[in-house]
């Protein structure tokens, strides 16, 4: 009935004559008793005789009783003006949308899918509730704007607007829900006094019952300042706009809810450049993308720097000055506040942070502190427990979510870089003495958590290596159950990981700045990072030269020199593998001679690669006398792989095979998968020296088995690259294509080199 009785008020109001007599009269025949229904009827037919029109008031009179408030209301109309034109039966219709905002740029989608929901909603005869949120700045009252005056036409009963004020600047309060009441009231029939809350939202629903209204509830604070104003059942829409999700309105009322996120890169690139010149566009392409980097993508800032451009204070030649200025955090928030308050990045941000609690708050501080980029909910409680015992991390993290103040990505967590800006600059938690405690604090928990974690995958992909690290104290560790799971973790944590790395070395943390480096490393190697690696490690190095004991200090040497050896400089893996050498010879103890073993194999294998032959099977043999004193048996097994691949690159390949040998049956007795595939890759070459096809090409597939199942993508790549060789020597086109096609594969994993390399000889073999 209620979507019936729209359409016919649609009608009514544009005049379609024919189709609304003929709905009246079906209608009226079909069902008297409808009282929306028989008022449509008398108020479209309004020249009817007046003895006709009483007769028909008469008998719906005696079937129905006595009329409603409307239907009395039109009867009554009627009766005191004949023959008056139909549109001065009705009151005026209330149209109270603002003015027209700015172009909606890149909302179009998000625009048109509501339009379509609401007019789902309506043409089921059911209310339409649109909730539309996100973080401040991002464009909603804007979209809410342009989204009402799409849907103008299909509310003939008219537009109703408030402006909430629930995050007004200054001292603006949020507008009251009895305040608004009063104003909608105000323009609907039929014109209430009623006083109370309650009263005055039953008096809403009755004015707006048998009519079609649209809503636009602009910048709600909660639910609280909401419900209030909704219609009840009919076809009315209403449209609200918050920085709030107002999930307790969600959880109680049928809602199509839309978050909104900042603007695509193109889309954000028009905004700012919506009065830029294609010129001055393609002269400073680069540095507009910056700006738009800078300002995170949100409509506001963009529109800020845009009429920063537009208005002259900025001249468009300026442009790589200005992106040098926003460079600087505490002058980023500067820039993006125009005089007078007009538009302020940080006056909006500051409307949604006064009103959080004490926790969110806090909390909204220490994720600005945490590095970034984001954060797993592990890592967020645990920043809970530098505010000390009892705090309600979980709730305080639901509430900056709630308000968006907190992204979501995945099941991780983040804040926009303008969020961040704001929040170390504004939101501090207490003076400059208590806040730089609770700084303190909050970073050695970022680091203690970082560091126990990524140690925690690190066991399970080495298992043979020992880190100085402690146990944890205070933070929630992972336990990866196997090496898959440890490398997804990495995956997932690497990026944050990394700027962990970067804050201790800022803030001279030694633990951290050594230790990080070091648990990673591995993960780094086989997810050819090596860049990263070089990095992290060179800092470790040069902070353990002074704090760490000659054992340790050695090792960071030998992690650096085998990220330097992964990158092909043997001469400079040379230097540190010999400074772990003299480090480890001062420690006596069994620890001390283990790391001399490895500091020797290490050096064995980078003066093999410089084809010092004589120098590396002296440090072989050395480190090989070691590893049985020590009875180490992957050690003992990498180090006789090694002379194995020594004797082979000699030509003495019966030797080879006898060291191979020894090796394997050496790394059977242990659980080193990576050891065991190192072993038969040797292997598969020099049986394939030794003209032994078939056992090669099975040892090779066995060997990138195992690299595969490690996830060690370098050795798996180079591996699968000897194998494809072996098979077109062997006429197995078919498999080769098969195992380049996954050489592609890692090499796009691990930044694209050589991929067009590898296409070439695919090429050559289809």
């Amino acid at each position: 009935m209620a979507a019936v009785y729209a359409r016919m008020n649609a009608a009514w109001r544009s005049r379609e004559e024919k189709w609304l007599r003929e709905e009246t009269e079906k209608w009226f025949g079909r069902a008297p008793g409808q009282s929306p229904v028989f008022r449509f009827y008398l108020l479209a037919h309004e020249d009817l005789p007046e003895r006709r029109r009483e007769q028909l008031i008469g008998r719906w009179t005696e079937r129905n009783g006595k009329p409603d408030a409307d239907l009395q209301s039109a009867i009554d109309q009627l009766r005191g003006v004949a023959h008056r034109s139909a549109g001065t039966l009705l009151p005026p219709v209330p149209d109270q949308l603002p003015g027209s905002k700015r172009e909606a740029i890149g909302q179009e989608e998000l625009i048109r899918g509501l339009v379509d929901a609401v007019c789902a909603e309506q043409d089921a005869g059911n209310l339409a509730l649109v909730l539309i949120s996100g973080m401040a700045g991002v464009g909603k009252s804007m979209v809410a704007h342009h989204l009402a005056r799409r849907l103008r036409e299909r509310f003939p009963d008219g537009v109703l607007y408030a402006g909430l004020n629930g995050f007004a600047e200054g001292d603006v309060r949020p507008a009251e829900p009895d305040e608004v009441l009063d104003g909608f009231l105000a323009v609907l029939p039929p014109y209430t006094t009623v006083t109370g809350p309650e009263s005055r939202s039953k008096a809403l629903h009755s004015a707006l019952a048998h009519r079609s209204v649209l809503i636009v509830l602009d910048d709600a604070l909660d639910a609280r300042q909401v419900v209030p104003l909704l219609p009840g059942d009919g076809t009315c829409a209403v449209i609200i706009t918050s920085r709030n999700d107002l999930v307790s309105l969600q959880s109680e009322r049928r809602v199509t809810f839309r978050k909104m996120e900042p603007l695509s890169e193109a889309d954000a690139l028009e905004v700012l450049q919506e009065r830029v010149s294609p010129k001055d566009r393609q002269t400073y392409d680069r540095a507009f993308r910056e700006l738009v980097r800078l300002c995170g993508r949100l409509p506001l800032a963009l529109t800020v720097v845009a009429r920063l451009l537009a208005g002259g204070a900025r001249p468009v030649r300026t442009i790589p000055a200005l992106v040098r200025e926003m460079e600087q955090e505490r002058a980023k928030l500067d820039v993006l506040d125009l005089p007078q308050g007009e538009r302020s990045v940080r006056a909006a941000l500051n409307c949604s942070v006064r009103v959080l609690g004490d926790e969110a708050r806090l909390l909204l501080w220490q994720l600005a502190v945490h590095p970034g980029p984001t954060a797993s909910w592990e890592a967020v409680m645990d920043l809970g427990r530098a505010a000390g015992e009892g705090a309600r991390t979980d709730l305080a993290l639901m509430e900056l979510l709630e308000a968006n103040l907190v992204e979501r990505h995945g099941e991780r967590y983040g804040l926009h870089d303008l969020v961040r800006a704001f929040a170390r600059q504004h939101a501090r938690p207490g003076p400059d003495g208590e806040t730089a405690d609770i700084e303190r604090a909050t970073v050695r928990q970022v680091l203690e958590h970082q560091l126990h974690n990524v140690r925690a995958c690190d066991r399970v992909i080495d298992h043979e290596r020992t880190l100085p690290v402690g146990e944890p104290d205070g933070v929630t560790v992972a336990d990866p159950a196997g090496l898959g799971k440890a490398m997804a973790y990495l995956d997932e944590e690497y990026a944050t990981v990394q700027q962990g790395i970067r804050l201790a070395v800022g803030q001279g943390l030694q633990r951290y700045a050594v230790l990080l480096p070091m648990a990673l490393v591995t993960y780094q190697w086989r997810r050819h990072l090596l860049g990263d690696a070089l990095k992290n490690l060179q800092y470790a190095v040069d902070t353990a030269e002074s704090v760490a004991s000659p054992v340790d200090c050695a090792m960071v040497h030998r992690m650096l020199a085998g990220t330097k050896w992964r990158l092909g400089t043997y001469d400079a893996a040379v230097g540190h593998l010999r400074r772990a050498v003299r480090l480890s010879a001062e420690d006596r103890s069994e620890e001390g001679r283990l790391s001399l073993a490895r500091s020797r194999h290490r050096l064995g294998l980078t003066l093999r690669k410089q084809e010092d032959w004589a120098g590396a099977e002296e440090e072989l043999c050395r480190a090989l006398e070691l590893f049985r004193e020590l009875a180490d048996q992957v050690g003992e097994a990498a180090t006789l792989n090694a002379l194995g691949a020594l004797h082979h690159d000699r030509g003495d390949h019966e030797q080879a095979l006898r060291r191979c040998a020894e090796a394997l049956e050496a790394v059977e007795c242990t659980a080193e998968r990576s050891g065991l595939a190192d072993v038969l890759f040797t292997l598969a070459k020099v049986h394939l020296s030794r003209s032994e096809r078939d056992e090669g090409i099975r040892l090779y597939r066995q060997a990138c088995a195992i690299y595969r199942e490690q996830e060690n993508r370098p050795s798996e790549d180079k591996a699968r690259l000897h194998f494809s060789e072996a098979l077109v020597s062997a006429g197995e086109t078919g498999e080769a294509v098969q195992e380049l096609e996954r050489v592609i594969v890692l090499r796009e994993l691990m930044g694209g080199a050589g991929v067009r390399e590898i296409r070439e000889r695919l090429e050559g073999l289809r």
